[in-house]
């Protein structure tokens, strides 16, 4: 007898600090910065946010310096130093790092 494939029962998450999760559910949050040394995410895939899902639109290297205030108002940052801040968790953030920007929109 040949069995089926079973599916996978987890679903595949992107984290976000608790406080983010809603404004980045309904739409007021878009972009994310994220210091990772590896691409955690691909364009084209859904991922998991607390109750709901996000579709990443694109993922690219960008060094910090790029950010500008268009992407700062997306991320939900009030200023380049809080997104730094909440960025460095993974390690220091200068303005010539690297950092992934994650652009996505909530999927339903």
């Amino acid at each position: 007898m040949i069995r089926g494939r079973k599916r996978a029962s987890y679903r595949v998450r992107m984290e976000f600090s608790r406080e983010l999760r809603e404004d980045v559910l309904s739409g007021a949050i878009t972009v994310s910065f994220r210091l990772w040394s590896t691409p955690k995410v691909v364009a084209g895939r859904r991922y998991s946010v607390g109750l709901g899902m996000i579709e990443v639109d694109s993922i690219e290297l960008v060094p910090f310096s790029s950010i500008d205030d268009s992407d700062l108002g997306r991320s939900g940052e009030a200023d380049l130093e809080s997104l730094r801040r909440r960025a460095a968790h993974a390690g220091p953030i200068h303005d010539d790092t690297l950092v992934y920007r994650v652009e996505f929109h909530p999927a339903a």
